[in-house]
């Protein structure tokens, strides 16, 4: 198998679909996303010479995206918080039009649940159920150990399913 730079390139675009899917799950949003891999694929290419071949170019890939994502997300806290400022002084409404649109209110409140979701619980759900790696490649893919994998997802099944379908407030009697 030829090894050469137009093999890694070529194989990092077969893969584009796997990654916007990926990036998708960690933003929340298509754009996001789509500016998430071309990032990813860019450092990729820039530091091809550290793929060691024999190895899971999905799973370093992943790697590269979390790793980006999680550094864009501290410089988003950061503009956010200051943000927050801002809109108190200028205040913002408008009217949600997803109320006619029932089947997508439940994908949304899925992707806005989903988004909710700490980090690293995100990033194993997504790898997992979404693009459906096992648990010992989506632990390779995170450099985590499967025990890590195994515990963060069932964490992150059961924070999702209480932001979709919160259980009832204890003390009260149904």
């Amino acid at each position: 198998m030829d090894s050469g730079p137009s093999n890694f390139r070529a194989q990092l675009a077969l893969m584009v679909p796997k990654l916007r899917r990926f990036g998708h799950a960690l933003t929340g949003s298509a754009d996001a996303a789509d500016d998430l891999v071309q990032d990813a694929l860019e450092r990729a290419i820039r530091k091809e010479a550290q793929f060691e071949p024999g190895t899971r170019l999905d799973s370093w890939m992943f790697r590269i995206m979390q790793t980006l994502w999680i550094d864009d997300s501290r410089k988003r806290k950061v503009r956010r918080d200051h943000a927050a400022g801002l809109a108190q002084i200028w205040p913002s409404t408008g009217e949600d039009g997803r109320v006619s649109f029932p089947d997508k209110i439940a994908v949304t409140e899925v992707r806005d649940a989903m988004a909710r979701l700490p980090e690293d619980c995100r990033a194993v759900l997504a790898l997992v159920t979404i693009e459906g790696l096992s648990y010992l490649e989506a632990a390779d893919a995170l450099d985590i150990p499967p025990g890590t994998v195994m515990s963060r997802l069932a964490r992150a099944r059961r924070l999702l399913l209480d932001l979709i379908d919160p259980p009832p407030e204890r003390g009260t009697k149904t």
